[in-house]
């Protein structure tokens, strides 16, 4: 990948470097680290590095992933929206992490930063990226919400006034159940596509919302890591995590994109929580906790 690639890589293997190595000192115990690269013969050709914890007193599973593959073929999660680039070679980079915390009055957190190039039988090179960060609680904070979008806003304001409210709607319409009509969270910020102002702009804006992670979440992680509860809180989050399930296989274009293009399926599934419950029909006590989640938090509101 040309027109500054290098900056592109260096940054998102020193930004997995940062996160693993901060979250690792919060769980007192090191990521693992597993470099993997595809084998000669294979469609999809590259490397990558995954790091995950799992069994950790504060997070149950975490994993950070950076990988840098190239491929014959965009597969169709990538060209939905740019249908004049289907067929085109491609090479694409980035890092992807999904934090599952033990106590359930932590919520799960995602954050996502990438970039794709696309090489078209004709025309010139197109670059795009694409990222964002978003908040799944089990039990809703106002101030966490509040905490969390003001970061991201804060991430996005040196590349225009347009960029927050313009990215937080995209992440409520992405991160949303479309088969349940319900919010996955309390969202954040969402874009893809994004190469507005050339190369160098774009590259900026993404690396500060990559930059902005541990600030957005880890207050909200030292506030709620320790908070006692019991076997409703834990069923509920078990049952609640089934969501992150059914969202990330059924609508997540990252993981249709890794699989289509023949990506590595343990890396790419680091996404899934390590235990899960689903139970028929089930429906929050009025007036909980639980129902308040869905009343006050699983809708699209404006938290800054």
């Amino acid at each position: 990948m040309s027109n500054g690639s290098d900056g592109v890589r260096a940054w998102l293997l020193d930004l997995q470097r940062r996160i693993t190595s901060t979250c690792g000192e919060i769980d007192g115990r090191l990521f693992f680290e597993d470099a993997w690269k595809k084998e000669p013969g294979e469609t999809l050709q590259g490397e990558g590095i995954t790091m995950i914890t799992e069994g950790g007193p504060v997070f149950e599973r975490a994993g950070c992933g950076f990988s840098h593959v190239r491929g014959p073929k965009l597969p169709p999660s990538a060209t939905q929206h740019r249908p004049e680039l289907a067929g085109s070679s491609f090479e694409a980079m980035g890092v992807s992490l999904v934090f599952h915390p033990r106590n359930p009055y932590a919520p799960t957190v995602h954050m996502n930063v990438r970039c794709l190039r696309a090489l078209p039988h004709q025309g010139e090179p197109v670059h795009w990226f694409g990222g964002g960060m978003d908040l799944t609680p089990y039990y809703g904070f106002e101030e966490d919400a509040v905490h969390f979008h003001s970061a991201c806003k804060r991430s996005l304001e040196p590349f225009g006034a347009d960029k927050y409210p313009r990215f937080k709607t995209w992440c409520d319409e992405y991160f949303c159940l479309r088969h349940r009509a319900e919010q996955r969270g309390v969202g954040g910020i969402f874009f893809d596509d994004f190469a507005e102002g050339g190369f160098d702009n774009a590259f900026a804006m993404t690396r500060s919302v990559g930059d902005a992670f541990l600030d957005a979440y880890l207050p909200i992680l030292m506030r709620r890591k320790d908070t006692p509860f019991g076997e409703r809180e834990r069923g509920f989050q078990l049952y609640r995590r089934g969501r992150y399930v059914e969202f990330n296989l059924v609508w997540d274009r990252g993981t249709h994109f890794g699989l289509q293009s023949g990506g590595r399926s343990e890396s790419i599934l680091l996404s899934m929580p390590p235990l899960v419950s689903w139970s028929y029909g089930a429906q929050p006590q009025a007036g909980s906790p639980e129902a308040e989640l869905y009343t006050k938090f699983l809708v699209r509101r404006d938290w800054v």
